[in-house]
């Protein structure tokens, strides 16, 4: 428990509508939902819903005060009011927490594509190189060994300070996470000290949130922005940046803190150089300002390199030796859902992806076209209640890059399927597609149609267990769909 006052030390200017000398609290929430009793509820006016509405839920589930912007009448416990909550929320949770980002090494990696995986790789080296890590991202927080669910690619504030508590707790040094430019502008990483901020790339996504790119662009630089102005011997800040990425420049010059540069096009800092893409994976000269050294690695595709890069870069800034990095990428089989394999013994490929931007499926179709022997084919939709800019560009990458599309349900949330997969298909101009709303049949088919050597990518939900449709959340698993469906063939054949 501690003491109120103590808390709201770190805001300067707010008011109560009763005393809170004697009042304290046990934990820092934004979901009326969750609240224990003892807790501090800070009522968040969000994208979709306004947390000012569920105040009297909060009161009843326990909270000993409310934190607010807009007035509260009906409230009997004390009320605090301040100009911006969505602020006060990482000031607040940071200051409960002992602001525990201090006490870590925090990298933060951001862009279109390519978080997930940067995230994991630097994971497996630091693991290789005997530290305990902790990683916050879209499948979920692991801290140390412990898994806990998380609800966005990242999470709200008070989830995160408690989480980067847990971890301080758990003997943790270093913690690695997803940055999204929902969070960033939505100030959910207000008040963490990140140490290395790294960017993959900028591609189109998330219009239905940003007005335009330059808008994503604006929400994703604050990242290393937030670097600070302020240069530290013993809490040194970096920034990692894809050199190949046509945003690069704009990112070096949004931080004043030293840049490390990766790319494989570009001369950069970590390059790499000799490349070999095939059906087992990629082989390169990884050339860095601390030396060179061949890797060969069992994940495909040039965006795979990519990653690997960014993870390099982000370890040589931590210390680790390039032979730990070359064991760690080596070693690694790759993350949940990206480009995952799933074997039955069948004669021809299939692969689940977690592809659900116009770059990523692209770069996913391409890859796969490199190494493919016979035709291929993509089972791919787009999810409801997003950005409906990209779908008919995701539609007419499908049929760019494959034989034969399938268009069919991907997360509908509250959209008409149907309605969605004809904004994917208006101005596609070529034939090679049908639709099959139903995602299992759209699935099996693909099964169904697919020869020898074919290969088949089955797109947009990767590692996801569920599918969203309306307002109810329902289990479905794409590998698991397509390995069913295999087995059923095997059985007929």
């Amino acid at each position: 428990m501690k003491k109120l006052k103590e808390v709201l030390n770190i805001i300067p200017v707010y008011q109560v509508d009763q005393t809170i000398a004697n009042i304290e609290i046990n934990g820092v929430t934004i979901d009326s939902r969750e609240v224990q009793k003892g807790n501090l509820f800070i009522c968040i006016d969000g994208y979709t819903v306004d947390g000012h509405n569920f105040a009297k839920q909060a009161e009843a589930n326990g909270a000993h005060a409310i934190v607010a912007e807009k007035p509260l009448d009906d409230c009997t416990v004390p009320v605090i009011y301040v100009r911006d909550t969505i602020k006060a929320v990482g000031l607040l949770a940071n200051s409960y927490y002992d602001n525990p980002t201090q006490a870590l090494q925090l990298i933060g990696i951001t862009g279109t594509n390519g978080k997930t995986s940067v995230t994991y790789l630097l994971d497996e080296i630091f693991q290789k190189n005997q530290q305990k890590t902790g990683v916050i991202g879209t499948i979920q927080m692991k801290i140390g060994e412990r898994k806990v669910p998380v609800a966005n690619t990242t999470p709200e504030a008070s989830f995160l300070q408690k989480g980067f508590k847990e971890m301080i707790d758990s003997g943790i040094e270093t913690a690695i996470m997803e940055v999204s430019s929902h969070a960033l502008e939505m100030g959910r990483v207000n008040g963490c000290d990140f140490n290395i901020a790294v960017y993959t790339n900028l591609s189109q996504d998330h219009l239905d949130y940003h007005a335009d790119m330059e808008s994503y662009f604006q929400a994703k630089s604050q990242l290393f922005q937030q670097l600070g102005n302020r240069y530290d011997a013993k809490n040194p800040k970096y920034a990692v940046i894809n050199q190949d990425d046509s945003y690069s420049e704009r990112f070096i010059h949004a931080t004043t803190q030293p840049v490390i540069t990766y790319g494989i096009d570009n001369e950069a800092d970590v390059r790499a150089t000799n490349l070999e893409l095939n059906a087992n994976g990629t082989s390169f000269e990884l050339v860095t300002y601390k030396g060179n050294i061949a890797i060969s690695s069992k994940l495909m595709g040039k965006f795979s390199i990519y990653n690997m890069l960014a993870a390099v870069a982000t370890s040589l800034l931590s210390d680790i030796p390039l032979t730990i990095i070359k064991a760690a990428l080596e070693e690694t089989a790759g993350v949940s859902g990206r480009f995952e394999p799933v074997q039955f013994g069948q004669t021809y490929g299939v692969v689940v992806d977690y592809a659900h931007t116009p770059d990523s499926l692209e770069n996913v179709l391409q890859t796969m076209r490199a190494f493919a022997k016979g035709d291929i084919y993509v089972v791919v939709g787009c999810g409801g209640d997003r950005d409906k800019t990209k779908r008919p560009l995701m539609a007419n990458i499908a049929t760019k890059y494959a034989a034969h599309a399938i268009f069919t349900s991907d997360n509908p949330r509250s959209e008409e399927p149907s309605v969605i997969i004809e904004d994917m298909i208006a101005g596609v101009e070529m034939s090679n597609y049908e639709v099959i709303i139903d995602r299992k049949d759209a699935i099996e088919k693909s099964i169904a149609m697919a020869k020898r050597n074919d290969m088949i990518l089955i797109a947009g939900k990767g590692h996801e267990t569920y599918q969203i449709i309306g307002s109810k959340t329902v289990d479905f698993d794409d590998r698991k769909v397509a390995k069913h469906a295999i087995e059923q063939r095997l059985k007929q054949e």
